[in-house]
């Protein structure tokens, strides 16, 4: 028992151990439990390999770090003794040395003498640690939070057709739920009739609107031919996945592709009588290699009827031009105006030039390689290959362009007409193989037509918990598939505007091949232009967006937001 208490008291207590770790002396003495000693004149530093504190405070040293590291923390001071007035004078003296950009630099002598400690003070040790989170910050490095775009009472016009729409708001949209069957039967009523009811701006409670919902029916309302129920005729272009495996009689019966060219051009007839008389403010021509838009005189800031055809193709191009059909393209022209302003004359006066003896040798190979022809008095009837090589130089700027944007045509004024004729007996709008052989191009139009069939866009609300600044948020969607019409995204906004309390988001989906509907047609004046569409079936609201010029070029809304009544928007 004796010795077990000699032992205990020999022991000792942590903060013993602490305490004489700490006592270091200041005239470079040794140091307790140290077998080295160090020069007086030489302040002891901590080992440059080291990181985090020093021996003196009981801290190991961190094995990942080596001293050659060249990523190494930055150097800062330890206070080895505990002195509160010293302390924050440093830490400000520190503080203000980052802020003015010195990340790695240490205090000088003269800031040493602002804090009051003095030059050789033993208490100061520069050594390699963790720093705080604080000091870490350097407001040079903060990335400036970019300024939203100036807000608007409306967004413009998008012509592109849309595959699908995804709209969240923080309010519910339960509302736009499975409405009941006279709720729906007055939307499709007022739908057929263009008749438009009027909503308060401010709805308190949404769902107990019965107007709302049937209103809601009919924003959802679009006019289709042909319509298979078993196919999925939107889009055309690369849908062959969606047509694999399904029944297609058409395909192996020329009577049925017969009556299906025939139904489907009395239905484009009927379109375009419609559009030419104000009735039908535009429709859409989707075939397996092109989409044609055509827009009633009025409408897009122009004049005149307006029909624009992407993609285009030389042999489409050249198949136009043979039947009669004018046509110019937009981003061409415009492409070609702002090159010949870059050029200055000078480069002008070389090209011509350049070109002149160009042709010139054209001309003097051409004459020498018929020589012999001519000798034998046979030139004029044979095609020499001189000649197709010659077209297929001329020809090589244009085919650069075919499935392009740029490729885009517009056709303008009465020549709309020949491009009526022209698709109704081009063969080429049809495909000859593949999965979509013999079946028509789709038409799309808000309004009814000769053979058309009603059809409703899918809609389907969905309530989610969102991640908002670290707090979960509700958030109500609203999903809206199939071919969304220009003027059917604008009267869905337009009453979500006002169900919503003018605070709700959409993520827009473009069918890829129609963003360049938005290019600038030629004929297009700076002013909306006045048009006869009072009676062409959509909201006055809808008409006096549509009216207003294109302003997107060849890009498309991608991002639409509504924030106090104020629309903010992104194209891509």
């Amino acid at each position: 028992m004796d010795e077990q208490t000699d032992s205990w008291s020999s022991c000792k207590r942590p903060a013993d151990i602490i305490r004489l770790k700490r006592k270091r002396p200041r005239d470079g003495g040794e140091s307790p439990g140290e077998s080295g000693s160090a020069p007086a004149s030489a302040p002891p530093t901590a080992s440059p390999g080291l990181c985090g504190l020093s021996r003196s405070r009981g801290t190991r040293r961190n094995p990942f770090v080596t001293s050659d590291s060249p990523l190494g923390r930055p150097k800062k001071f330890a206070l080895i003794e505990e002195d509160h007035e010293d302390v924050g004078g440093l830490i400000k003296l520190m503080s203000a040395e980052r802020t003015s950009g010195d990340r790695r630099g240490c205090p000088s002598r003269d800031s040493l003498a602002k804090t009051g400690l003095p030059e050789g003070d033993s208490r100061l040790e520069t050594e390699e640690q963790h720093v705080p989170d604080l000091l870490l910050e350097d407001p040079l490095e903060v990335a400036p939070v970019p300024t939203p775009p100036a807000g608007s009472a409306q967004y413009p016009a998008d012509w592109s057709l849309k595959t699908r729409v995804l709209f969240t708001s923080p309010a519910s949209l339960s509302w736009t739920e499975q409405p009941k069957a006279q709720e729906e039967a007055l939307g499709l009523s007022n739908s057929c009739r263009a008749q438009f009811g009027a909503l308060p701006h401010d709805l308190q409670e949404p769902r107990s609107w019965s107007e709302l919902r049937s209103a809601f029916q009919q924003c959802l309302v679009y006019w289709q031919h042909p319509s298979l129920p078993w196919l999925s005729l939107f889009p055309r272009i690369n849908a062959e996945k969606s047509f694999s495996g399904k029944n297609t009689p058409w395909i192996q019966d020329g009577a049925v592709q017969e009556s299906l060219m025939k139904e489907w051009s009395v239905g484009l007839s009927s379109l375009y009588s419609l559009l030419k008389a104000g009735l039908c403010p535009y429709f859409y021509v989707c075939s397996y290699q092109f989409t044609v838009l055509f827009r009633a005189a009025g409408l897009a800031g122009s004049h005149c009827i307006t029909a624009l055809i992407s993609p285009t193709t030389r042999g489409l191009r050249e198949a136009m031009r043979t039947e009669g059909v004018e046509f110019s393209a937009p981003l061409l022209k415009e492409r070609r105006k702002i090159s010949e302003q870059l050029r200055g004359e000078e480069e002008e006066e070389e090209d011509k030039e350049f070109l002149q003896v160009d042709d010139d040798c054209q001309k003097g190979d051409e004459e020498d390689s018929l020589s012999w022809l001519k000798e034998m008095g046979i030139q004029d009837k044979i095609r020499t290959p001189e000649g197709i090589n010659i077209q297929l130089q001329k020809g090589a700027p244009a085919l650069s362009v075919d499935h392009k944007p740029e490729s885009v045509v517009c056709v303008e004024g009465s020549h709309s007409f020949n491009l009526i004729n022209f698709l109704i007996n081009c063969k080429s709008v049809v495909a000859a193989a593949g999965s979509q052989t013999g079946l028509p191009p789709t038409l799309l139009a808000p309004t009814a037509f000769r053979g058309a069939t009603m059809n409703v866009l899918k809609g389907r609300s969905v309530n989610a918990r969102n991640l908002v600044d670290s707090a979960y948020q509700n958030i109500s969607s609203l999903e809206v598939t199939g071919p969304i019409l220009p003027s059917s995204l604008h009267a869905i906004t337009a009453l979500l505007q006002t169900a919503q309390k003018g605070d709700f988001s959409a993520a827009l989906y473009t069918h890829t091949p129609t963003a360049v509907m938005n290019t600038k047609t030629c004929n297009e004046q700076c002013n909306k232009a006045v048009g006869t569409l009072a009676r062409c079936g959509l909201p006055p609201a809808s008409v006096d967006q549509l009216q207003q010029p294109s302003t997107l070029g060849k890009t498309a809304l991608t991002h639409i937001t509504m924030k106090n009544h104020t629309y903010t928007w992104k194209t891509g």
